[in-house]
């Protein structure tokens, strides 16, 4: 196999570190939309032509990958980021890692990565994003409009935050107005067949970020050339590698 990967299950949810050939001493954390998962053999980023590619060519500059099922479709519930930050703790001591790493964060692990750049700060370098969901209450909101997938996610909410269903339309979630982290950020945002609607998510974090000394890079594109994607974002990390 090209990627050499190890398995293990921690607290219930399975998770897997890649292994480089070549290891350059960073780490990049990989968060993952509602169809990410990982289990005791393989992962959606695995399985997936495009994000296997991205995975390819992140791990062949030297980069040790992890990632962790992450109960699923955690919607950034308290839950799902504690134990990211354990899974962080637990990586850093079993791999021979930089303390600070990067994060890749698809569609609904916006939600995560904004949580984690709150809560521990001195642990993350950069973020890459692509086509993420940040504002959860906008995106309920949103979601209401159309009864089937609104009645789909009252679900996922109900069991990833432990609340009863009925009582959801009274519950408030975090809006991007409740995040000030300034930790680089680039998003790469494709123009057709997104689920989150990039000028209330990708657009508005850029808006709210505007003026302070470190403002989002935002890139659109039309996931017609993958290769170039993938490079930018191996730029990227490098980029903010200078200061160990």
């Amino acid at each position: 196999m090209e990627i050499t990967e190890r398995f293990f299950l921690q607290d219930g949810q399975w998770n897997v570190i890649h292994l480089p050939y070549k290891p350059n001493g960073f780490g990049v954390f990989i968060l993952g939309d509602r169809t990410h998962f990982v289990d005791d053999q393989s992962s959606f980023w695995i399985q997936h032509y495009g994000r296997n590619q991205l995975l390819s060519t992140i791990r062949r500059e030297g980069y040790t990958l992890f990632q962790s099922n992450l109960f699923g479709k955690n919607w950034g519930s308290e839950t799902a980021v504690t134990y990211a930050k354990q899974l962080i703790h637990v990586v850093l001591k079993k791999e021979i890692l930089n303390e600070k790493i990067h994060l890749i964060a698809e569609g609904m692990g916006g939600l995560i990565a904004l949580e984690l750049m709150e809560s521990i700060p001195e642990k993350l370098r950069s973020v890459a994003m692509f086509n993420p969901c940040l504002d959860l209450q906008t995106y309920i909101s949103q979601e209401k409009e159309n009864k089937f997938f609104y009645k789909h996610l009252v679900k996922e909410l109900s069991n990833a935050y432990n609340i009863d269903e009925k009582e959801l339309d009274g519950a408030t979630f975090k809006t991007l107005s409740d995040y000030e982290s300034l930790h680089p950020v680039r998003i790469w945002q494709r123009m057709t067949n997104t689920p989150y609607s990039y000028q209330q998510h990708s657009r508005k974090y850029e808006d709210q970020r505007k003026n302070t000394a470190s403002p989002i890079e935002l890139t659109f594109h039309l996931a017609d050339n993958p290769y170039r994607v993938n490079q930018s974002v191996v730029k990227f990390f490098k980029a903010h590698e200078k200061n160990l």
